[in-house]
Protein backbone atom coordinates (compact mmCIF):
# COMPACT_ATOMS: atom_id res chain seq x y z
CA UNK A 1 0.00 0.00 0.00
CA UNK A 2 1.84 3.76 -0.78
CA UNK A 3 1.40 6.31 1.48
CA UNK A 4 -1.15 8.11 -0.16
CA UNK A 5 -3.25 4.76 -0.23
CA UNK A 6 -2.73 4.39 3.66
CA UNK A 7 -3.34 7.63 4.42
CA UNK A 8 -6.77 7.45 2.44
CA UNK A 9 -7.50 4.32 4.25
CA UNK A 10 -6.62 6.41 7.74
CA UNK A 11 -9.36 9.15 6.76
CA UNK A 12 -11.91 6.83 5.95
CA UNK A 13 -11.52 4.79 9.17
CA UNK A 14 -11.35 8.47 11.26
CA UNK A 15 -14.65 9.56 9.36
CA UNK A 16 -16.16 6.03 10.08
CA UNK A 17 -15.07 6.55 13.49
CA UNK A 18 -16.99 10.14 13.86
CA UNK A 19 -19.85 8.95 12.28
CA UNK A 20 -20.19 5.77 15.05
CA UNK A 21 -19.66 3.08 12.19
CA UNK A 22 -17.19 0.58 12.09
CA UNK A 23 -14.69 0.81 9.79
CA UNK A 24 -14.94 -2.41 7.59
CA UNK A 25 -17.72 -5.23 7.76
CA UNK A 26 -16.55 -7.66 10.27
CA UNK A 27 -17.63 -10.99 8.03
CA UNK A 28 -15.41 -10.30 5.52
CA UNK A 29 -15.29 -8.53 2.18
CA UNK A 30 -17.21 -5.75 1.05
CA UNK A 31 -20.58 -6.12 -1.35
CA UNK A 32 -18.91 -4.76 -3.70
CA UNK A 33 -16.48 -7.57 -3.58
CA UNK A 34 -18.00 -10.26 -6.08
CA UNK A 35 -18.27 -7.60 -8.94
CA UNK A 36 -14.88 -6.46 -8.05
CA UNK A 37 -13.38 -6.83 -11.92
CA UNK A 38 -16.07 -5.20 -13.22
CA UNK A 39 -16.27 -2.32 -10.83
CA UNK A 40 -12.36 -1.68 -11.87
CA UNK A 41 -13.16 -2.48 -15.64
CA UNK A 42 -15.79 0.42 -15.36
CA UNK A 43 -13.57 3.04 -13.49
CA UNK A 44 -11.17 2.24 -16.23
CA UNK A 45 -13.46 3.16 -18.94
CA UNK A 46 -14.21 6.38 -17.07
CA UNK A 47 -10.26 7.02 -16.43
CA UNK A 48 -10.22 7.10 -20.25
CA UNK A 49 -13.01 9.38 -20.75
CA UNK A 50 -10.98 11.89 -18.16
CA UNK A 51 -8.14 11.51 -19.79
CA UNK A 52 -10.07 12.19 -23.40
CA UNK A 53 -11.00 15.28 -21.60
CA UNK A 54 -7.06 16.23 -20.99
CA UNK A 55 -6.61 15.28 -25.09
CA UNK A 56 -9.45 17.56 -25.82
CA UNK A 57 -8.19 20.47 -24.15
CA UNK A 58 -4.39 20.02 -25.36
CA UNK A 59 -5.78 19.93 -28.77
CA UNK A 60 -8.06 22.93 -28.97
CA UNK A 61 -11.41 21.35 -28.91
CA UNK A 62 -14.76 23.47 -28.89
CA UNK A 63 -15.71 24.08 -25.67
CA UNK A 64 -19.17 22.80 -25.88
CA UNK A 65 -17.75 19.56 -27.20
CA UNK A 66 -15.41 18.94 -23.97
CA UNK A 67 -18.67 20.16 -21.84
CA UNK A 68 -20.51 17.51 -23.38
CA UNK A 69 -17.63 14.97 -22.38
CA UNK A 70 -17.61 16.31 -18.83
CA UNK A 71 -21.64 15.73 -18.70
CA UNK A 72 -20.89 12.11 -20.27
CA UNK A 73 -18.17 11.55 -17.33
CA UNK A 74 -19.72 13.54 -14.29
CA UNK A 75 -22.79 10.68 -15.48
CA UNK A 76 -20.62 7.31 -15.72
CA UNK A 77 -19.13 8.49 -12.04
CA UNK A 78 -22.68 8.91 -10.68
CA UNK A 79 -23.82 5.98 -12.03
CA UNK A 80 -20.90 3.99 -11.13
CA UNK A 81 -22.09 5.40 -7.41
CA UNK A 82 -25.20 4.84 -7.14
CA UNK A 83 -24.85 0.77 -8.15
CA UNK A 84 -22.25 0.66 -5.24
CA UNK A 85 -24.58 2.59 -2.86
CA UNK A 86 -26.91 -0.03 -3.93
CA UNK A 87 -24.38 -2.81 -3.01
CA UNK A 88 -23.77 -1.66 0.17
CA UNK A 89 -27.53 -0.87 1.47
CA UNK A 90 -27.72 -4.89 -0.01
CA UNK A 91 -24.71 -6.27 1.71
CA UNK A 92 -23.73 -4.33 4.45
CA UNK A 93 -27.13 -2.55 5.75
CA UNK A 94 -28.83 -5.83 5.27
CA UNK A 95 -26.35 -7.70 7.68
CA UNK A 96 -26.47 -5.25 10.10
CA UNK A 97 -30.34 -5.46 10.03
CA UNK A 98 -30.15 -8.88 10.34
CA UNK A 99 -27.60 -8.62 13.27
CA UNK A 100 -29.65 -6.31 14.82
CA UNK A 101 -28.44 -3.99 17.63
CA UNK A 102 -26.82 -0.20 17.65
CA UNK A 103 -25.45 -1.75 14.30
CA UNK A 104 -27.99 -0.82 12.31
CA UNK A 105 -28.69 2.68 13.33
CA UNK A 106 -24.68 3.44 12.49
CA UNK A 107 -24.92 1.69 9.17
CA UNK A 108 -28.24 3.40 8.44
CA UNK A 109 -26.92 6.59 9.46
CA UNK A 110 -23.23 6.04 6.98
CA UNK A 111 -25.76 5.18 3.90
CA UNK A 112 -27.70 8.63 5.11
CA UNK A 113 -24.11 10.49 5.05
CA UNK A 114 -23.11 8.81 1.09
CA UNK A 115 -26.36 9.98 -0.26
CA UNK A 116 -26.09 13.24 1.24
CA UNK A 117 -22.38 13.35 -0.30
CA UNK A 118 -24.19 12.17 -3.44
CA UNK A 119 -26.41 14.60 -3.28
CA UNK A 120 -24.42 17.81 -2.89
CA UNK A 121 -22.23 16.75 -6.32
Amino acid sequence: MTTIDATAAETREAEAAEAGAPAAHPDGPHGYSKDKDSHLKRLRRIEGQIRGLQRMVDEDVYCIDILTQVSASTKALQSFALQLLEEHLRHCVAHAAQEGGPEIDAKVQEATAAIARLLRT
